[in-house]
């Protein structure tokens, strides 16, 4: 997640430091995880740069662990992307996500138990794969750096918002300037079927998915018009057009 936000200025990560905190240091376990934030690091192209493990008996009990980090990026100064070019008409183009990624994770847990499932059943409604409602809820997030900086460096990109906690609904406006808003095409994009699942069982209005949630979309690029066809005719992966910007402010949906 660090390194996704930081995109959203046009930065390129260079380095992660992350911390490790439990009871007592099982090797194994702490292995695993620092070889899965190694992984992460290779993907976002940036070095591991150090870190930090804690050993704290009686504050965290036996076999639980805590984890956390931070990314530091750089972008040359004429080149800081801050959504103040962005005008009506722009266009709204969506990555998708993986899943769920790292957010929502209370009202997940919720629905959870309400549906009388454990993490070790088949997800209902998976499109027919056999795939465990643990598996899914914790397929790792996307991390969209190359993809991302690629698209930057031939021009157009005047805005990003990663979605994270607060969804559409709050992410999006953040990086318009004042009097500007969104309008999102509901049905645009591929709503995954671990959100299809949760709302139904969970009967979560539309409005709260939108501002929990990110639906399938991971990250959002703002663009102009003539840029928005030429970097879906490039892409080798699916982008999503899932909007557009408008007078006024607020995300609005249709």
């Amino acid at each position: 997640m660090s390194v996704n936000d930081i995109l959203t200025s046009g930065a390129k990560p260079m380095g992660f430091a992350d911390y490790f905190a439990t009871s007592k240091l099982d090797v194994d376990v702490a292995e695993k995880v620092i070889k899965g934030i190694a992984n992460g690091c290779k993907q976002a192209d940036c070095t591991l740069s150090g870190g930090e493990t804690a050993e704290m008996p009686g504050f965290y009990a036996d076999g639980e662990y805590d984890i956390s980090g931070f990314a530091v990026g750089v972008v040359e100064k004429d080149k800081v992307i801050d959504g103040k070019s962005i005008v009506e008409g722009d266009i709204l183009l969506g990555l998708p996500s993986s899943g769920v990624h790292s957010n929502g994770f209370s009202l997940v847990r919720s629905v959870l138990d309400k549906s009388g499932l454990s993490l070790t059943d088949q997800l209902p409604g998976n499109d027919g794969k056999t795939t465990t409602i643990g598996e899914v809820l914790m397929t790792p997030t996307v991390i969209y750096v190359k993809q991302v900086l690629e698209i930057i460096s031939k021009g157009g990109v005047k805005g990003l918002a990663h979605i994270t906690g607060g969804g559409f609904t709050d992410n999006i406006p953040r990086v318009f300037p004042k009097g500007l808003g969104a309008k999102i095409f509901t049905g645009s994009w591929e709503v995954l079927p671990v959100f299809k699942w949760l709302q139904q069982v969970g009967k979560i209005e539309d409005s709260e998915m939108m501002r929990t949630f990110n639906m399938g979309v991971g990250m959002v690029l703002v663009v102009s018009k003539e840029a928005a066809d030429r970097i879906m005719e490039e892409s080798s992966s699916p982008i999503y057009r899932i909007g557009e910007v408008i007078q006024g402010k607020g995300v609005h949906y249709v």
